[in-house]
Order: C-alpha cells, then sequence, then structure tokens
C-alpha cells in the first residue's frame, strides 16, 4: 500500500486498516428536516404548471399548512441514563446529541411516507440519542453496550433511504439510538499499482470524488442521491449509478469490508477473485445495517475521465427503444450511461410547461446515451454507438443529453415543490431479464393506474429504464396524482398493488433502492423462508440480541 498523501510515499511497518491519513473533508449543507437535500434548491412551480396539475389530475392547494420544525411532535427521550452515560464516554459529550433538532434530523429517511409524516409535525419514533463514532473502535464499543444494554441501533449515513431503511422497530427495546458515522470521513490507504483505496463509511459522495479526484481517480458512482448519500450507504444498499453500464454497480466496486457487530468484528474480501468458500461480503452488501456496520470499504477505482459527453436520441417507440438498448448491452456495450422514457415520460421531459409559446415535446421516445474516459477512447465510442443507433431508426436530440447531465440530481427538488402544490408524487424501481420486462411494464403501470383511479385519483405514470445488463434491466417508475386527505394510506394502497404487480410478472421487489422495513412483506415472498430463516441465522450470530436495525429488512 501506500500512502494517500501528495508525494505517495511508501509507509514503513504500515498495517493493513491503520489510519494514517485523517483528510479533512469540506462541511455539506444539512438535509433538509422535511424534504429533500438543501431547500434553497426547491424550485417554484411556475403558474401555467400549477394550471396543468390541476386541469389534467384534478390537484388542489392542500387544505392546512406544513408543520413547523417547532411544531414536531417527539417523544420523551426514554434512553436511561446510565446507557447514555456509557454511549457518551464512548464518543465524547460533544459527539453524542439529544437536543431536538437532532432527533429530528435523524428520523425516518426521505421517501414520500417519510416527508408527508414529518409534514404533519409528527416525529414520535425519533431516536433517542444521536451518536457520532469517529473510528472502528468506537463502533464496536457502542454496540457492545447497545447489545448488553438492549437498545436498538440504526447506522445513519445520509439519510436518503426511501423505502423505510432508518425506521427501526424500537418497541420491546430500552431506547432506539442513531449510529451517524459522518465523523467516519477519511482516506486510509491508497493502493495505485491495484487502483484500490481504502475509504472510511461516512464520507458522501462529493467528499471521496473529490479526495480521489486530488489523486485522478473516480469510483464513477452517481447515483441520484450522489450529493447526500454516504458510501456506507452505498454498499449497504447495493446501491446503483446512473453510469453503471460504464462502472458497474457499487457492489461491484466493493473488494473488500471491515464489518462492526455486537460481538466483535469481520473482514471479508482479501483478493480480487477467491474459491476460499462463499464471499461474505455478499451477506453485508444489501444487509441495510441488519447485519453489523460497515466501517471500511476496500474499493476499485478508475482513472478520472478526460472526456465526458451525454447525447439525447429519439426512437419511434418504447418497444423499438427497449431492442435497441438490449443490442447495445449485449453486442456493443460501449456506453457509460445508457437510458430509455417509455413515451410519456419523453413528453414530460421534452415539453417546456414554463414557456407558454413553446411546442410539445414530440412522440417517440427518449434514450440519453453518455461515453466517459480518454477522449480518443470516448469519440471512437461515440461514432460506433451512434451509428449503430442510426441504424435502429434513432434521431438525434440536440442537447438532451447534455441537458440531463445538469439536471441529473435535481428529481428529488421537484417532488417538495409538488408536495408543496398538493400533488402525490413518488417513485418505485424493480428488475427483471429481458423477457419479461415488456409484461412487467404493463402490469406495474396497470397496477397504479387501477389503484389510484379507484380511490379517484386517476395518476399520470411515467417509467423509464435506469438500467441494463446484458440479461436484464431496471425499469424506474414515478407516479403523480391528486392528493386525497389521507395521502399517505393513498400511496400505501397503490404501492401494494404496483409490488404484487411486480413479483406476478417476475420482477424483483427493488434493483437499488433498497429493502428497508416497506419492501420487507414482498422481500420474502421473492426469496422464500428458508432464505429469510438462513438471514435469521446469520443474524442471531452476529447480533444475538437483535439491535441491530430491528424491524429492517429481516425481522
Amino acid at each position: 500500500m501506500q500512502a494517500a498523501g501528495d508525494s505517495f510515499r511508501s509507509v514503513p511497518g504500515h498495517q493493513p486498516w491503520e489510519p494514517y491519513l485523517d483528510v479533512p473533508t469540506e462541511a455539506y449543507p444539512e438535509m433538509s428536516w422535511c424534504g429533500w437535500g438543501d431547500p434553497a434548491q426547491v424550485p417554484s412551480l411556475p403558474e401555467r404548471v400549477r394550471g396543468l396539475l390541476a386541469d389534467a389530475l384534478g390537484v388542489r392547494e392542500p387544505a392546512g399548512r406544513r408543520a413547523s420544525l417547532e411544531e414536531i411532535e417527539l417523544p420523551p427521550a426514554r434512553l436511561p441514563g446510565v446507557v447514555s452515560s456509557e454511549l457518551r464516554g464512548v464518543v465524547g459529550q460533544e459527539h453524542a446529541r439529544e437536543d431536538r433538532e437532532a432527533r429530528i434530523r435523524h428520523t425516518r429517511g426521505r421517501s414520500t411516507l417519510d416527508l408527508l409524516r414529518m409534514r404533519a409535525g409528527d416525529a414520535l419514533d425519533a431516536p433517542d440519542l444521536v451518536v457520532m463514532p469517529g473510528s472502528h473502535q468506537e463502533v464496536l464499543a457502542l454496540l457492545a453496550i447497545c447489545s448488553r444494554r438492549r437498545v436498538a441501533v440504526v447506522p445513519f449515513g445520509g439519510g436518503t433511504s426511501v423505502v423505510g431503511g432508518l425506521q427501526a422497530r424500537s418497541q420491546g427495546y430500552a431506547g432506539l439510538v442513531s449510529l451517524d458515522l459522518r465523523r467516519m470521513s477519511k482516506l486510509l490507504e491508497l493502493d495505485e499499482q491495484s487502483r484500490l483505496a481504502v475509504l472510511e463509511p461516512g464520507l458522501r459522495g462529493p467528499q471521496a470524488e473529490a479526495l480521489l479526484g486530488r489523486r485522478g481517480y473516480t469510483l464513477g458512482h452517481f447515483p441520484q442521491s450522489y450529493e447526500f448519500a454516504t458510501l456506507g450507504g452505498f454498499a449497504a444498499t447495493r446501491s446503483s449509478g446512473q453510469a453503471s453500464a460504464g462502472y458497474g454497480r457499487f457492489d461491484e466496486l466493493v473488494l473488500a469490508l471491515r464489518v462492526a457487530t455486537p460481538v466483535g468484528e469481520l473482514t471479508v474480501g482479501r483478493a480480487p477473485k477467491s474459491a476460499a468458500g462463499p464471499d461474505l461480503r455478499q451477506l453485508f452488501l444489501g444487509s441495510e445495517g441488519a447485519l453489523g456496520v460497515i466501517t471500511a470499504l476496500t474499493l476499485q477505482l478508475r482513472p478520472a475521465p478526460a472526456a465526458r459527453v451525454y447525447d439525447g436520441w429519439r426512437l419511434p417507440s418504447f418497444a423499438e427503444g427497449l431492442a435497441a438498448l438490449r443490442h447495445l448491452s449485449q453486442d456493443v456495450a460501449l456506453a457509460s450511461v445508457l437510458r430509455l422514457s417509455d413515451e410519456a415520460e419523453t413528453a414530460v421531459n421534452l415539453s417546456r410547461p414554463d414557456d407558454p409559446g413553446a411546442g410539445p415535446g414530440g412522440g417517440g421516445c427518449l434514450a440519453i446515451v453518455g461515453y466517459e474516459g480518454a477522449a480518443e477512447h470516448v469519440t471512437a465510442r461515440r461514432e460506433l454507438v451512434s451509428s449503430t443507433l442510426a441504424r435502429a431508426g434513432a434521431e438525434p436530440v440536440p442537447e438532451a443529453g447534455e441537458q440531463w447531465a445538469r439536471d441529473r440530481f435535481r428529481g428529488p427538488y421537484l417532488r417538495d415543490a409538488l408536495l408543496d402544490a398538493g400533488a402525490l408524487v413518488e417513485t418505485l424501481e424493480t428488475v427483471a431479464f429481458w423477457s419479461s420486462i415488456p409484461p412487467l411494464y404493463d402490469a406495474v403501470i396497470g397496477a397504479l393506474r387501477e389503484s389510484l383511479s379507484a380511490l379517484g385519483t386517476p395518476p399520470l405514470v411515467l417509467c423509464h429504464v435506469s438500467h441494463v445488463y446484458p440479461s436484464g434491466a431496471s425499469l424506474y417508475f414515478t407516479v403523480a396524482c391528486a392528493q386525497l386527505d389521507d395521502a399517505q394510506g393513498q400511496w400505501r394502497a397503490a404501492k401494494a398493488a404496483a409490488s404484487d404487480a411486480i413479483l406476478a410478472a417476475g420482477g424483483s421487489i427493488t434493483h437499488h433502492h433498497g429493502v428497508g422495513g416497506d419492501h420487507r412483506a414482498w422481500y420474502r415472498r421473492e426469496v422464500g423462508e428458508l432464505s429469510v430463516q438462513t438471514l435469521s441465522a446469520v443474524k442471531a450470530t452476529v447480533d444475538p440480541e437483535g439491535v441491530l436495525s430491528p424491524g429492517i429488512l429481516i425481522t
């Protein structure tokens, strides 16, 4: 290994996992307590857009106002004082918080259901204490205390879960602790020969890219949550970035993990490929904090790209677009970004409702194709893919690719504005083999339309292919309709109908959002009871008191 300093000097006697570099990372704004990201980025909806929402979906301004931070209802903290003192003794007084704002900001994630509850003033499942460990050893000590004292503990990275991944069950426990990993934000090791970096889990996406970019490298992982989610969260949920066609999913970048559990630590992953028994990394990739807390990740690096180019292409139909993407992924496989919107989403993306003089978005389906890498490689790949798409009947859409690149992290902010206007907006996703994609697409859209129309709120349903593989693809749906007084019940009914349709049509309940608590019942149906019992047996070994994220993933 080499030191990650400016000169990349070797470190005599350096031991694996021994931190020797603490790079200060830039401060990052707190997530909005009742919305996504930085509240200053929420757009104002033009009056013409509000009129379209009213005319097309029956959206009306909400009858009540949104609760203020001061009006949020919190439960009394019930963590025994002696336990609180023990936990504070591990991290220091300044790194343990039980003030009102800290507890509210660590309540739940950022799904629409989470936001609706918070906007209604409900934080009744807030943690009793927020602790911020600074090292692997501190995490081990905190987990040992929580296990001995039977205190539920939820690892907290960026707080971006949209599937109930932070909403642990606390009944039957002495209290609930949020384990905020923001202080664990170091680059621990850099191996330039192997192109590996060992990083701590609390690094947010931009912080990690800044640390690596100074040294000429990238992870290439840019999900929509990139600006606020953390490396530990990426691993714990099997995140997939928007450039997964070129860089792979995040779990494919993970070569090794260090994990803290209530009964000790595990280091899993030793070499690029190994036949030494089952790959135990897979127990923790996607485990969502239910089996342990990831405290260090060894990740595969790529050289930072010298060129990035994003093109837009219009294909005649969604069916023809799917065929083109399948051909590219199976026989060409040269793009870094490969996405396809259906006809409805294309019409929305290419329209300009804020400009009364603009024309309609046009027909067909919009594909976004991106290329990243050395300039000469980008040029060659772009020429080959472009000629392939042209032969499939695609036509260029000038500036659409670059516009997508500029706006790709802005979608969640638009959701906040639409919720404020009285619309119910949420997303869901799935993945299946290519042969199952058309019936899966029809089944999910049909379930959403039928369930919401039965409630008197016919929806607009948009869909795009977000990630592609030689054997299949992920479908990502966006749903918008008018809010009912019981908007939470309204969405739960629609989501249950869509989840049933996903399993019936051969899809997986999730591709990259994770299981959390929201998908747990469908996850059990998908993998079967014996699989759940196997995971439960592992949990009983590493977490015998069941204090890690109870109610999330498997219990």
